[in-house]
């Protein structure tokens, strides 16, 4: 069973963050969609969607409502994750669209517009945004996030991270593409301290 857990943002991609959403960074898997709740922390946390947006959800939604859209993320997750996970490494092809059809048929529900707001710094800018007409809309920046993923990354350079238990995926965009780990104060600063052990024993 997955614990919930405040959210992991190592990525470089809000696509891979989303899956990143569960993980198992040491030995327990962490789910931060584990429930309604869930869902609605991490859209918040990842910048997905906007707070007075997510409140009136939560006090608009149907008992269970917000449970069943979690369920619904986590069967996303799990779809996206098989597909990221047996192409990364390489280049997508124009074939790769035949496996899409799902993130397709989301992203056909939005009820998206642009309009004209005011900057902070004066004077108008042209900004896209959504009728969020039901709670399902909240799962929409989670396809756009996986749209532009698998629209503007390079698929060569989206990697695991390389500790032995780790299931965290990032965008490499390190000079040299030479990026190993989620993180070098978590499995990098492990792996480093696994080497001197081992330094040392052959020492002995």
């Amino acid at each position: 069973m997955a614990h919930s857990h405040p959210a992991t943002f190592i990525a470089d991609s809000a696509g891979l963050d989303f899956l990143n959403s569960v993980a198992t960074p040491v030995d327990l898997p962490i789910d931060s969609i584990d429930n309604g709740e869930g869902l609605l922390a991490w859209l918040e946390q990842a910048g997905l969607v906007p707070v007075d947006v997510l409140a009136a959800m939560r006090e608009r939604a149907m008992p269970g409502e917000l449970d069943r859209l979690a369920d619904q993320a986590r069967n996303l997750r799990d779809w996206f994750r098989t597909f990221v996970q047996q192409r990364k490494g390489r280049p997508l092809e124009a074939a790769d669209l035949d496996d899409l059809g799902p993130l397709n048929r989301l992203l056909e529900r939005d009820e998206g517009f642009g309009r004209l707001v005011t900057r902070a710094t004066g004077g108008l800018a042209f900004e896209r945004t959504r009728r969020w007409s039901s709670p399902e809309a909240l799962l929409l920046p989670i396809g756009e996030a996986m749209a532009k993923l698998v629209s503007e990354e390079d698929f060569s350079y989206v990697k695991a991270c390389e500790g032995p238990t780790c299931t965290l995926l990032f965008a490499d965009h390190t000079r040299g593409h030479v990026r190993r780990w989620c993180s070098m104060s978590a499995c990098g600063n492990r792996a480093k301290q696994m080497a001197h052990r081992n330094r040392l024993k052959d020492l002995h």
